[in-house]
């Protein structure tokens, strides 16, 4: 059973998981969402299309959806009970990958925004990577800097903007965030152009309000399946909310609900929850 905390101020919850496949956990998220007070859920790698997700059990919850997947891969959305408005698939100059060159790129469904209680909430499932070679790796930095650019015009447009950017980001940002830093030495999550690529949109404004609350070292919220690694405590942090700074400024607590990512049918993600005070 989930150990995280009730809420205990006025506000609004905020949390993000990579679920690792919706149709097979919806009954879990959904009891998890009752069970921890959530009103506001990112949700990645749902791995299904559209006419597959699981919406009863959310709706019977109180819960609002916006979602979006094209087949069995990525896959995000969002679940509110504090209303769901302004829904928007992608987001402006996300690109888009193609196995072969020679075809046309295709985006692909790897980020939702919607406004919920008043926040802009993106639910983002940054690209792997891969490999350094592979060509999965420059679209993972595309992408990344795609999303900071619009992140970017965001503040610019409203500095007051109360966003947040939460998701599987697939980037551990330092040595602290890996249980070995030398067993990732030339590869994908901790290379420095992917740091870099985190950096600069913590540069842009954005800040890991989760950190503050949760320090590490230890502190992870991806276990591989294989080896043990959730039992061995061999995990990454590579999910964040980075929240706008007037959004940062309403956060008064965050943890990881790492008892999540325990027991039978268990995502490989354990959730992030962010509570809000009321501006």
């Amino acid at each position: 059973m989930s150990t995280a905390r009730a809420r205990r101020v006025a506000g609004v919850r905020i949390a993000t998981w990579n679920v690792n496949s919706i149709r097979a956990r919806a009954e879990r998220v959904v009891d998890w969402l009752h069970r921890c007070e959530v009103d506001v859920v990112a949700i990645q790698e749902t791995k299904c299309a559209d006419d597959k997700f699981p919406e009863m059990p959310f709706a019977a919850a109180g819960y609002e959806l916006a979602f979006v997947g094209y087949d069995q891969w990525n896959g995000v959305a969002i679940a509110s009970r504090v209303g769901l408005e302004d829904v928007e698939i992608g987001f402006p100059g996300q690109p888009g990958f193609a196995k072969n060159p020679d075809d046309e790129p295709k985006v692909e469904a790897r980020a939702i925004g919607a406004t919920c209680g008043g926040v802009r909430v993106w639910s983002l499932y940054v690209p792997n990577g891969r490999s350094l070679t592979d060509p999965h790796y420059e679209y993972k930095l595309a992408w990344l800097t795609a999303l900071r650019s619009a992140g970017a015009a965001w503040l610019t447009a409203e500095p007051q903007a109360q966003i947040a950017l939460a998701g599987d980001w697939n980037i551990a940002p330092t040595d602290e965030d890996v249980w070995d830093p030398q067993l990732f030495i030339d590869k994908t999550h901790t290379s420095q152009r992917e740091r870099a690529a985190f950096a600069a949109m913590i540069d842009t404004g954005y800040a890991d309000v989760v950190r503050p609350h949760a320090p590490g070292p230890g502190v992870y919220t991806y276990w591989d399946y294989t080896q043990l690694r959730f039992a061995r405590r061999e995990g990454l942090r590579i999910d964040f909310a980075l929240c706008s700074p007037a959004l940062a400024a309403r956060v008064n607590a965050a943890e990881i609900d790492r008892q999540e990512r325990k027991g039978k049918g268990a995502s490989d993600h354990a959730p992030v929850i962010v509570d809000l005070v009321d501006p």
